[in-house]
């Protein structure tokens, strides 16, 4: 019996964990995809076309904007990032599932595209918490988090647009949760949404 893959999503707050999330769920998973992204950023040392992202110029990205060929995109500082429909939907129709770890914008962009989609909103403890990682993974100017803490409460409001939600507080036990919602999505008999 042969069946589509399943387009898993996974958001929240920034800080939260999301990447560590979904790079332990892609060692875990069998059948599991990271979906690759299209950005108009040069490739840094060590990164390869079709395996970190899908590198291209400003105007062919715009192109595929007007052609409508993006799940979701975005300009983060000069630079634009993108979903790619078609890479999603090949492997989707190979019976692989797709994973795709975005920010809540772009979710909500996925989710107006793709509602078959299964979205899955990760969320700290609490703010404090999310505080202390942001604080220690030293990537962020204090004038940055305190901005992140202040969405942080404005993206925890879209946490009714998801169908399941995972605490990370314990990493291990936030990868057994994904791990146990994927296994039940590919169990579902029937996978329509109403």
């Amino acid at each position: 019996m042969t069946h589509n893959g399943i387009l898993f999503v996974i958001s929240g707050p920034s800080g939260v964990g999301k990447g560590t999330l979904r790079e332990a769920l892609l060692k875990s998973t069998p059948n599991l995809i990271d979906s690759i992204s299209v950005t108009t950023r040069p490739a840094r040392i060590g990164e390869r076309d079709g395996r970190e992202y899908f590198f291209m110029d400003r105007d062919k990205f715009e192109n595929l904007i007007k052609q409508e060929e993006f799940l979701e995109w975005a300009q983060v500082y000069s630079n634009l990032y993108g979903t790619p429909k078609q890479f999603v939907q090949e492997n989707l129709d190979k019976g692989l599932d797709v994973l795709l770890e975005i920010d809540i914008q772009g979710a909500m962009q996925v989710k107006a595209k793709k509602p078959d989609g299964v979205f899955i909103f990760i969320a700290p403890p609490n703010v404090e918490e999310l505080a202390n990682r942001l604080i220690n993974r030293g990537k962020d100017s204090q004038d940055s988090i305190v901005e992140r803490l202040k969405a942080c409460y404005d993206e925890m409001e879209f946490m009714r647009e998801y169908d399941y939600l995972v605490i990370n507080d314990n990493i291990s036990e936030a990868i057994k949760n994904l791990e146990a919602i994927i296994i039940a999505e590919r169990c579902k008999i029937n996978k329509d949404k109403e």
